[in-house]
């Protein structure tokens, strides 16, 4: 389970050995059974996890029964209500396993006591929140200045091994599409 995490962490920053064993006294490795919750919408998100195996949805359902597909986190990515862990404040949406799924969690508590003894985990923490700021960005222009087919083409190219695993209607959500017309275009092109 650390190895994919650190392979991952590599990528950003060097680590040299007793900073990876210290590293790992923060997080707590979790077994998540396919349709299990990590965060239950309208309950403090308590945690911030990396998804080392399995792949997880974060949504929010709205009053008509609709669920809305904010984010998948497949291996290597992760997910949290980033405002309902820093704030403390209730989470407004939920995040459950697509699939069995191995995660490492972090408390709060223990992101910042790990970016306080660990300085350049607080680099790495800085250019993952950087990215995911920019990708935040990037996603809500194309979803109020793409068509349907620049949006399907686009995670075609960028997340095409999301479209083998997410059934066409939680895909189709996340893209801010009807299943119909998701349908369509998956024939046309």
């Amino acid at each position: 389970m650390y190895d994919i995490f650190f392979n991952h962490l590599e990528k950003k920053i060097q680590l040299n050995e007793s900073e990876k064993e210290l590293i790992k006294s923060f997080f707590l490795p979790k077994k998540l059974k396919k349709r299990q919750f990590l965060v239950v919408e309208g309950h403090p998100c308590t945690f911030m996890a990396f998804v080392s195996k399995g792949l997880l949805k974060a949504y929010n359902i709205d009053e008509k029964g609709n669920e809305h597909i904010n984010q998948f986190a497949p291996e290597g990515w992760w997910t949290s209500d980033m405002n309902s862990f820093f704030s403390e404040e209730i989470s407004f949406y939920s995040i459950d396993a697509m699939e069995d799924s191995d995660i490492l969690v972090i408390t709060s508590t223990d992101f910042e006591n790990l970016t306080l003894q660990i300085p350049i985990m607080d680099r790495y923490f800085r250019l993952l929140f950087q990215n995911s700021l920019i990708t935040k960005e990037r996603r809500l222009i194309s979803s109020n200045t793409h068509n349907a087919e620049e949006k399907y083409r686009h995670i075609l190219k960028n997340n095409a091994d999301l479209i083998k695993r997410v059934p066409q209607n939680l895909l189709a959500s996340y893209l801010g599409l009807s299943a119909e017309t998701l349908s369509r275009l998956k024939k046309n092109i």
